[in-house]
């Protein structure tokens, strides 16, 4: 059986009101305006909300949309 997602209630709390909408309410951030759009680093982009890692900077490419 999968594992049930739970949301860290002081997590969300932490959130600024576009993190929310972007993680809780299918928001979206305005192309090349996010924190990371131009982010040339190397890490890991981890789930604002979980800490969990979604993906390794070096699978990131230039798509043209403005998002990582």
């Amino acid at each position: 059986m999968a594992q049930r997602y739970h949301k860290n209630p002081e997590a969300l709390a932490a959130l600024s009101p576009e993190q929310y909408r972007v993680t809780q309410r299918d928001g979206t951030e305005r192309a090349f305006t996010g924190e990371y759009w131009d982010n040339h680093e190397p890490g890991i982009y981890v789930d604002v909300v979980s800490g969990e890692p979604l993906f390794a900077s070096v699978d990131k490419f230039d798509s043209g949309t403005g998002w990582p």
